[in-house]
């Protein structure tokens, strides 16, 4: 059950607080992209810059998916890429949300090269994506909170918010 407030400002301006607002969705977003000649290298692998923005449009995606806005990319955090991918790799990547302010979403992004025999997938990066809900103005507005119910949710809250914290240092 959502809950959404009207709450009146004192400049008399009419605002809703989506403080204790259930989100809409918990599900991740998978995304699949074959890696083309034009995404790589001289070397055949997949270019660095390209997985990061598959990675940013699934986090963009996941976000929206759960609050039901838009939002735009504030910072990546802890980016860390394993192994490289291929021509001719069929990259999945997961996004998740697992982390929430008032109005910023933290977002896992998990992307793995698919064997195309199996269909099974090794890990070749993964991080931290941390988008902001924007309304038409481009200002920051509140979001649905996550509450974390199960260990799994727990840990990566709090990796997360380790993540968040450690780029707040100076």
């Amino acid at each position: 059950m959502s809950i959404i407030s009207v709450v009146f400002k004192a400049d008399g301006v009419l605002r809703l607080s989506m403080a204790g607002a259930a989100p809409f969705s918990r599900d991740p977003v998978v995304l699949l992209n074959e890696v083309f000649p034009g995404d790589t290298n001289a070397l055949d692998t997949l270019f660095g810059g390209k997985l990061m923005a598959i990675m940013d449009t699934a986090a963009g995606m996941v976000a929206s998916k759960f609050a039901h806005k838009e939002f735009v990319t504030v910072s990546i955090d802890a980016l860390k890429f394993k192994r490289p991918a291929f021509q001719g790799d069929v990259i999945r990547t997961t996004a998740r949300v697992v982390w929430t302010s008032p109005r910023t979403a933290g977002v896992h992004v998990s992307s793995s090269r698919l064997s195309r025999s199996e269909w099974e997938g090794e890990e070749i990066c993964s991080g931290f994506f941390f988008m902001v809900a924007i309304n038409d103005e481009m200002r920051p507005i509140e979001i649905p909170q996550l509450i974390p119910e199960t260990e799994d949710e727990k840990e990566m809250w709090g990796l997360a918010e380790a993540a968040r914290e450690a780029m707040k240092s100076p």
